[in-house]
């Protein structure tokens, strides 16, 4: 099944060069196409907001509909693997940042200086912050567009921290400060000190990745080729959540009970993405004052935030369908779009001119400063790098299971725990050369 579904995507990334010139300038007439999307699969804010920009881009663009394909994310590379084989169509879909470079290998993602004209392209770019451009690019050419993402937020309770002696204008900028703040709330409340979205079946790396390369270290090296998670850098990052475990500032708690303890106030500080942040200002409504800051450094080091969620990619090679998907990215994408995506589902902008625009999201921001922590790192952000090749999600899992080992588990050896782990993956990268 995996040689036939790669000969197939060969082919349509081959053709798909060879049509490019071929793409129409507008869609003339009416085609269907495809949307593979996760927030369509979820309850709530996502699925409403995606399914009300789908209806204005449709009422906007009445030659083209959109049939959106809800697709859970950790089982979205797998759907879309199966239906190209079944020979189902696939335009364009919402590609986890950890499952890119899977996609660009063998699902045909491609590549848009390819298949849309230069001087189009360079237009809709115009306005987009550099550093979130290059999360979706991958040996040099854009195969996502930036669509649904956040960097780590430390939310934090302001009612908490005054009950714990604590000033709440002043939350921890390092892992230092958190760690000394987090055995006072220990210390002068029952609540829970920290809790981070570091660990769980659907993290994957996005934030580690994050914390890692703040302490000077990297999960993998900048061409993909080896892995780095046992450096001393490394070690040194996993050595310090071992600590904040051990004395007891966090603790191994599911996703679903980390949400609920921050939002029923029993939790003083979270770090995460703000695509919760909707979530958490429910609960804190009435209850508690819900504040946020940027994710902590390691001392003087400067903090490098990666980057949660997904983007945009194409995988359509019909050249009018092409040019449909491409409309629908372009809408998604626009001002309009993101003032959506930013103001319903709590995710970053990628043009930070409709910030404090009146006409997108002026007002908003106005009523909600809780983004104004996420939008100052974008200016730091560090794109999300994914793991290689067919075995990325099992590299990533164990990756992610002897990490967690490490933070919670009765072996204090760290560096032996990651070293280990480092060297079976290692086997699993593609054969270089």
């Amino acid at each position: 099944m995996k040689s036939s579904l790669f000969a197939l995507t060969a082919l349509a990334m081959t053709a798909g060069v060879a049509q490019a010139e071929m793409m129409p300038d507008a869609v003339t007439e009416p085609v269907t196409i495809t949307f593979y999307n996760y927030n369509l699969s979820s309850a709530g804010n996502g699925a409403d907001a995606t399914r009300k920009m789908i209806a204005e881009f449709e009422a906007l663009n009445p030659n083209i509909k959109v049939k959106g394909v809800p697709v859970a994310p950790q089982d979205l590379a797998t759907r879309i693997q199966a239906d190209i084989v079944a020979g189902q169509p696939v335009d364009l879909s919402q590609m986890t940042f950890a499952a890119l470079g899977f996609a660009t290998e063998n699902l045909g993602a491609q590549p848009l200086e390819d298949i849309v004209p230069a001087a189009e392209l360079s237009a809709h770019f115009t306005g987009m912050v550099p550093n979130g451009l290059e999360l979706g690019r991958l040996g040099g050419k854009t195969y996502g567009l930036a669509y649904t993402f956040s960097t780590p937020v430390l939310f934090y309770n302001a009612d908490l921290f005054k009950k714990a002696g604590l000033d709440p204008n002043t939350p921890p900028t390092t892992w230092a400060e958190l760690k000394e703040m987090g055995l006072q709330i220990k210390e002068k409340t029952d609540a829970l000190p920290l809790a981070t979205g570091i660990y769980g079946p659907t993290a994957l790396d996005w934030l580690m990745q994050g914390v890692i390369r703040s302490n000077g270290g990297e999960v993998i090296n900048a061409d993909r080729t080896e892995m780095r998670f046992a450096s001393p850098e490394s070690i040194e990052a996993v050595t310090m959540l071992r600590d904040l475990a051990q004395t007891g500032i966090m603790k191994n708690l599911s996703i679903t009970a980390q949400m609920e303890g921050v939002a029923a106030g029993n939790t003083a500080m979270y770090l995460q993405t703000s695509a919760i942040q909707g979530y958490l200002l429910k609960g804190a409504k009435d209850n508690f004052e819900l504040r946020a800051a940027a994710m902590p450094a390691f001392g003087d080091k400067a903090v490098a935030p990666s980057n949660s969620g997904s983007a945009l990619s194409l995988h359509a090679t019909d050249p009018k369908r092409q040019r449909a998907a491409w409309e629908l990215m372009k809408f998604l994408t626009s001002k309009r779009g993101y003032t959506i995506i930013t103001s319903e589902i709590g995710y970053l902008p990628l043009r930070p001119e409709i910030v404090d625009d009146p006409e997108y999201l002026g007002e908003w921001v106005k009523a909600n400063p809780l983004i104004r922590p996420n939008l100052a790192q974008l200016e730091h952000l560090v794109p999300y790098v994914p793991l290689p090749g067919p075995n990325y999600l099992q590299i990533g899992v164990s990756m992610m299971d002897a990490m967690e080992m490490a933070t919670f588990g009765d072996n204090d050896d760290v560096k032996g725990i990651l070293t280990e782990t480092q060297e079976r993956v290692q086997r699993l990268l593609p054969p270089q050369g």
